[in-house]
């Protein structure tokens, strides 16, 4: 009789399909827990598409699940120039990581339109463009579209900040 371990070598996407299953689970208990008043005007509601997401995420843990016992196996990486030997680009990974912390820090004092600003601005200086300007107004730009998208298009305000009263 072979153990466990042995007959589950290889099929490391079971974890996968367990992570979905459970994301599946947690989404379909979030929305049948909400309370919705009913309403004529809207017969879809509230809580048929988080519970439409959490049957699809169920189905494609089982399917994937299923697969992978029929000895099914994902396609090794073989797209991207990678050379594992080389370390870490350390001098492009911290100022990204800078510019989001940064971003968490800023947004409640500061406002979304300027940590954004900063976030966005930060981003593209940390990957290696260096025209500041251009880089600038686009960022601002960027972060002034969020935040009106937001607020216009589906009704979240995302916090002003500093601007109150002005945005």
């Amino acid at each position: 009789m072979t153990s466990l371990a042995s007959r589950l070598k290889g099929r490391s996407e079971l974890g996968v399909a367990a992570l979905l299953g459970v994301a599946g689970a947690v989404v379909l208990a979030d929305a049948l827990r909400l309370v919705v008043p009913y309403s004529q005007s809207d017969p879809v509601g509230p809580k048929a598409l988080p519970i439409v997401v959490g049957g699809l995420l169920l189905v494609c843990a089982v399917m994937l699940a299923v697969n992978v016992l029929r000895g099914g196996r994902g396609e090794a990486e073989g797209g991207e120039d990678v050379d594992l030997t080389h370390p870490a680009d350390w001098k492009t990974v911290l100022p990204l990581a800078g510019a989001f912390i940064a971003n968490i820090l800023l947004i409640d004092w500061a406002g979304w339109v300027i940590s954004g600003t900063v976030l966005f601005w930060g981003s593209v200086w940390a990957l290696g463009s260096r025209h500041y300007v251009r880089d600038g107004l686009i960022s601002l730009a960027l972060a002034l579209l969020t935040f009106y998208g937001f607020y216009l298009g589906l009704g979240i305000a995302l916090p002003a900040g500093l601007l109150e009263g002005i945005l």
